[in-house]
C-alpha cells in the first residue's frame, strides 16, 4: 500500500507543497488586515489546494488504523500534515457572519489530525475532554461541587501548558537546523523521517493550543446567540404616553375668547367651561358633586353638625374639608377680581418705554 503512495506521483506532493508555500507566506504576511483582498485569495487557493490532496490520499488510503508507523514510508509522512494545515487555514478566513461554521470546521480539521498521530503512536496527549463522546485516561479526580473550580485539573493545564510551550520552542530550533539539508536533497532517509516527525509533534502542539482557543470563542458565540434569539423580558407596566397639549388663550367668556382671538391669531381661545369640558371628557377632572341648593351660600343655615358620639378623628377630618372650601372660595374669588382688572386695562397698558 505504500508503494501506491508513490503512485500518487508528484501531484499530490505538489498539491501539498502549495498548501505549505500559501501558508508560510500567510504567516510572514505584513498586511494590515487579514480582511485584505489578497490575504483572503491566498486562503482560498490554499485550501482549494489542501482539499484537493486530503481528497486523494483518501483515495489512495495512504494511512490505516491497522498498521504502524514504521509501516509508512518515509516521504508519505508528510501528508499527514494535511488536516492540521487545514484547520489553520481555515480560521484564516473572516467571513463574520459564518465565524461559527468556520470555527466548528477548524476544530474538526485539527481533531482528526490528532487521533491519526495517536493512532500511530505520535506523541503524548490527550484528546480534548468530551471528544465524541469518549471519557479520555487521566488523573482520576473525585467528585467535587460543580460550583467550586477543579484546582487539580487547572493546575494540570497549566503544566501541560507550559511543558507544551517548550516542547514547540525545541521542536522549532531542530527543525530550522534540519530544513536546509532536507529542501536541498542533501539528507538521508533516516534525517528526512526525522524531520517530518519532528514536524508532525510541533503541530500536536499547535492543535491542541487551536482547539482550546476554539472552544472558548465557540462558548462566546453561542451565549450571544441565544442571548440574542431568547425573548425580551417584562420591563415593568409600561406608561401610557401623555398627550401633546398645544398652546392656547384660556378665557373668561365666549365675548372675551372673541376679543383676545382677534388680537392674537396664532394661537386659539377656550373658555372656562370650553376647558373644563375637555378636561373632563379626557378623565383628567371629575364631575363635581353639588350640595343641596341653599347650602355653603352666604346666609345659608349652617352645615349639619357631627352626629353625637362622633370621635375626635372624625370632627377634625371635617374641619379640615370646610378649611378647604374656603381656601377654594378665596382663590377662586382673587381670580375672578384678576380677570376683571385685565378686562379694563387693555395688553401693555402702563408700558411707557421706548416710546417716542
Amino acid at each position: 500500500m505504500m508503494a501506491e503512495a508513490g503512485a500518487g506521483g508528484p501531484r499530490l506532493a505538489e498539491l501539498l507543497a502549495l498548501g505549505r508555500r500559501l501558508w508560510d507566506e500567510l504567516e510572514a504576511s505584513t498586511e494590515p488586515s487579514s480582511g485584505a483582498p489578497v490575504v483572503q485569495d491566498k486562503v482560498r487557493q490554499g485550501l482549494d489546494a489542501l482539499q484537493r490532496a486530503a481528497a486523494m490520499v483518501t483515495q489512495l488510503e495512504l494511512f490505516s488504523e491497522n498498521e504502524e508507523l514504521e509501516e509508512i514510508a518515509s516521504a508519505d509522512l508528510k501528508f499527514m500534515l494535511l488536516p492540521a494545515l487545514l484547520g489553520a487555514l481555515t480560521l484564516k478566513q473572516v467571513d463574520l457572519s459564518r465565524r461559527r461554521e468556520h470555527l466548528e470546521n477548524a476544530r474538526e480539521h485539527f481533531l482528526r489530525f490528532l487521533k491519526l498521530c495517536r493512532n500511530y503512536g505520535l506523541g503524548s496527549f490527550q484528546l480534548p475532554p468530551g471528544t465524541s463522546g469518549e471519557e479520555e485516561n487521566g488523573s482520576p479526580v473525585g467528585p467535587r461541587d460543580p460550583g467550586q473550580p477543579n484546582l487539580v485539573a487547572m493546575a494540570m493545564s497549566r503544566t501541560a501548558k507550559i511543558e507544551r510551550y517548550k516542547q514547540k520552542k525545541e521542536l522549532e530550533n531542530k527543525l530550522a537546523s534540519m530544513s536546509s539539508s532536507v529542501e536541498s536533497g542533501t539528507a538521508d532517509e533516516d534525517q528526512i523521517r526525522e524531520f517530518y516527525i519532528l514536524q508532525i509533534q510541533k503541530w500536536i502542539s499547535t492543535s491542541l493550543e487551536e482547539i482550546e482557543s476554539i472552544d472558548q470563542e465557540l462558548v462566546i458565540l453561542k451565549s450571544r446567540d441565544a442571548a440574542r434569539l431568547a425573548p425580551a423580558g417584562p420591563r415593568g407596566p409600561s406608561r401610557p404616553a401623555k398627550a401633546l397639549v398645544k398652546p392656547f388663550i384660556l378665557t373668561r367668556d365666549a365675548a372675551q375668547a372673541r376679543v383676545f382671538g382677534a388680537g392674537y391669531p396664532g394661537l386659539p381661545t377656550m373658555t372656562v367651561d370650553d376647558w373644563y369640558e375637555q378636561r373632563r371628557k379626557q378623565g383628567i377632572v371629575s364631575t363635581p358633586q353639588r350640595l343641596p341648593a341653599g347650602l355653603g351660600e352666604p346666609g345659608s343655615p349652617p352645615c349639619p353638625s357631627p352626629p353625637a358620639g362622633a370621635n375626635d378623628e372624625e370632627m377634625q377630618k371635617q374641619q379640615q374639608e370646610t378649611e378647604e372650601e374656603e381656601d377654594d372660595e378665596e382663590a377662586l374669588r382673587k381670580a375672578r377680581d384678576w380677570d376683571d382688572w385685565k378686562d379694563t386695562h387693555p395688553r401693555g397698558y402702563g408700558n411707557r418705554h421706548n416710546m417716542g
